[in-house]
C-alpha cells in the first residue's frame, strides 16, 4: 500500500498548498481520501483524473470535500462528450446531501454509498473499517487494510478511545494535530499535537504522520510536541509526501 499526501492544511491551505486530502494506492487501484481545497490539482501530479477508482470523504466540513465540485466539472463537461461511469463515493450519513447543495447533478457523477460510523466497506482491494470520531457532525475515522498493511486515519476528532482502538497496531497513523496546545480550541472537535502523539503511542502505531495542522502554527513546534508524547518515528504531512506501508 502507498500513501500520497495531497494536502494537510487544517481549515484552509497555506500559499501553494492544499487542505486535507490523500491518495491511497494498491495494485493499481486509486482511492482519493478526502478532497479538500487544492487536492485535485495535486492529485494530478500522481495520476490522471480518469484514474480515480473511488472516493471516500470522512465528513461534511468544507475543507474535506470542496474539490468534489471541480472534479465533477472535469468528469461532466468532457470535450469528447463521453462521460465516464459513476464513481463510487463513500460518505457518512447526511454528507452527500450536503455536498449536493453545490451542484445537484453530482448524483449523475457519483454513486453514493452511505457508511454509518462503525460500519465497514470494501473499495477495490481495500477493506475499510470505520469508527465514530469526536466531532460535531458524523465523521468516519478509517482503518484501511490491504495485503497485510494497515493505515489508520483519524479524520477530524477530539480525544477519543475510538481512535486508539481503530489505530491499534497500524503501520501508520495519519492523525490530525490541529492545535499546538490542549485547550487552545474546543476539546470536542480537534486534537493538539501532544494528544496526537499520545493516541499513536497508546495504539502502538508503527509511524505517526501529523496532518490537519492549523496553517498559522509553527510546524516545527507541532512536530516537537508530538514527538515528546510518541516514542516512534513521527513526521509532518507535506504535499507530495509518499509513504510505503
Amino acid at each position: 500500500m502507498e500513501l500520497v499526501v495531497l494536502g494537510w492544511g487544517g481549515g484552509w491551505p497555506v500559499a501553494g498548498g492544499a487542505a486535507c486530502g490523500y491518495l491511497v494506492q494498491q495494485d493499481g487501484f486509486n482511492l482519493w481520501l478526502d478532497a479538500g481545497t487544492g487536492t485535485m490539482a495535486n492529485l494530478q501530479r500522481s495520476i490522471g483524473l480518469d484514474d480515480v477508482d473511488a472516493v471516500a470523504v470522512s465528513h461534511r466540513h468544507f475543507d474535506h470535500f470542496l474539490d468534489l465540485y471541480p472534479f465533477f466539472l472535469a468528469r461532466w463537461y468532457r470535450r469528447d462528450g463521453d462521460r465516464p461511469p459513476k464513481l463510487p463515493l463513500y460518505t457518512p450519513p447526511e454528507t452527500f446531501e450536503h455536498v449536493q447543495q453545490l451542484e445537484e447533478d453530482l448524483a449523475e457523477t457519483f454513486e453514493s454509498h452511505v457508511v454509518e460510523p462503525g460500519d465497514g466497506f470494501q473499495a477495490g482491494p481495500f477493506r475499510i473499517d470505520t469508527a465514530p470520531m469526536r466531532h460535531p457532525v458524523p465523521t468516519l475515522g478509517m482503518r484501511i487494510q490491504a495485503n497485510g498493511s494497515v493505515l489508520a486515519y483519524s479524520a477530524d476528532t477530539g480525544p477519543t478511545d475510538e481512535l486508539v482502538r481503530l489505530a491499534s497496531g497500524a503501520g501508520v497513523l495519519l492523525c490530525e494535530a490541529t492545535f499546538l496546545d490542549p485547550g487552545e480550541g474546543s476539546p470536542d472537535y480537534h486534537l493538539a499535537a501532544a494528544e496526537a502523539g499520545e493516541h499513536a503511542a497508546r495504539a502502538g502505531a508503527g509511524r505517526l504522520i501529523l496532518t490537519h495542522v492549523w496553517p498559522t502554527h509553527d510546524r516545527d513546534a507541532v512536530l516537537e510536541k508530538a514527538r515528546a508524547a510518541y516514542p516512534g518515528p513521527a513526521l509532518l504531512a507535506t504535499e507530495g509526501l509518499r509513504v510505503t506501508l
